[in-house]
């Protein structure tokens, strides 16, 4: 593949990948063919590259760190966007055709969010050709992002560290519309089990159907617990709770012996994990099940990047860009950054709404503004 000469083309090679999640149907080494891609364009352009593994990660793949280091032992400025997209099902354009047309990007990924990743790859081939160079750049792409997100989780505990002493702040990359996002809601998702006796359907009373107990389960969860969850933030919103799956039953001839249910809690910032599972176990205190931990996304209060907003806010307003502070009641990679104590914003090119649709696409004039800022931001004197 030609190493690309614009914005444009870069975006429309990172599209041609197929980097659907695996977990969701997508290649086992599609994040690692477009990884392998991105590195050797970095390395051509004077970039540094490494790979870091990523605990948990059953496909394998692993993170692309990318940097330029002009000013050993200076502060750093990190990006991050993630490989990976939702899956194809249902597009009506060709997924990774990369096509233009009428001032747009067409595929899977053009919006969410190879088109951030793009534009801070690009923001880097330019800092890197850069005669006055005053700070360190870093650049993050995580994988899995879309399913479990253990990109974010492995480079959190694990690389995050060796830059957070001078370390600016992370640009996370969603489409934001250029808009920053200084805080998002989280999420915590838990399965809970109830079990019964299995028997000949022709004798139930013999048996104890477990279907008939989550039932009980569901009632009081819906009735007794989701009117609890009040808890809101001024800028994120309120959180939520629900029961999204039901699974149980092995034949229509046996009398249940396990069910279960995934439940979804969305977390405003100030709720703890602790917290909600004390609430939700007080609720449920007398009912025969189990519980086990699916997923949990720290919520992102916005105390920890005030002034990393503050600084990043003249650059955003000279390029035209609503520096205003916004909420969202998503989650993103960037939770965990910030619980492990990284300044960190969400900013990046495209709009929500067209994100994993049937003809996802991002404006091109977003796409060049966001590398536009992300290559100032990189220059703004020490």
């Amino acid at each position: 593949m030609n190493t690309p000469t614009s914005l444009e083309e870069l975006l429309a090679q990172m599209v041609s990948f197929d980097t659907v999640n695996p977990l969701v149907g997508g290649p086992a080494d599609g994040e690692e063919k477009l990884a392998a891609h991105l590195e050797t364009l970095a390395r051509g352009w004077g970039l540094s590259t490494r790979r870091a593994a990523v605990p948990g990660n059953t496909s394998g793949a692993r993170n692309l760190i990318i940097t330029c280091e002009p000013v050993p032992g200076g502060e750093w400025l990190m990006f991050e966007s993630h490989l990976d997209t939702v899956s194809v099902a249902g597009m009506t354009i060709a997924p990774h055709g990369g096509k233009i047309e009428g001032g747009r990007l067409y595929g899977r990924g053009a919006c969410d969010t190879k088109g951030s990743g793009a534009a801070m790859l690009w923001a880097m081939r330019e800092y890197a050709r850069d005669a006055r160079r005053p700070r360190n750049a870093a650049l993050v792409f995580a994988v899995d992002e879309e399913v479990r997100m253990t990109g974010a989780q492995g480079f959190a505990k694990n690389e995050l560290k060796e830059f957070l002493p001078k370390l600016r702040g992370v640009i996370v990359g969603e489409p934001t519309l250029l808009k920053p996002i200084v805080a998002h809601n989280g999420v915590i998702r838990w399965r809970t089990i109830t079990r019964g006796r299995a028997v000949h359907s022709s004798i139930p009373s013999k048996g104890v159907s477990a279907i008939s107990a989550m039932l009980k389960v569901v009632e009081t969860f819906e009735s007794k617990y989701v009117p609890t969850v009040t808890r809101s933030h001024p800028l994120t919103g309120s959180a939520a709770a629900s029961v999204n799956v039901i699974r149980g039953g092995a034949a229509v001839n046996i009398i249940p012996a396990y069910c279960e249910i995934e439940c979804d809690r969305r977390t405003v910032p100030g709720e703890t994990e602790e917290m909600i599972l004390r609430e939700r176990d007080s609720v449920l205190a007398g009912q025969p099940v189990e519980h086990d931990s699916l997923y949990v996304v720290p919520s992102m209060d916005d105390a920890l990047g005030r002034d990393f907003h503050q600084w990043i806010s003249p650059v955003l307003t000279r390029h035209g860009c609503d520096a205003t502070g916004r909420g969202a009641a998503y989650v993103t990679d960037a939770s965990h950054y910030a619980a492990a104590g990284a300044p960190s914003i969400v900013f990046g090119p495209g709009d929500l709404a067209q994100a994993h649709t049937k003809d996802e696409w991002v404006a091109l004039d977003q796409l060049n503004k966001a590398s536009a800022v992300y290559l100032d931001l990189l220059r703004v004197p020490a």
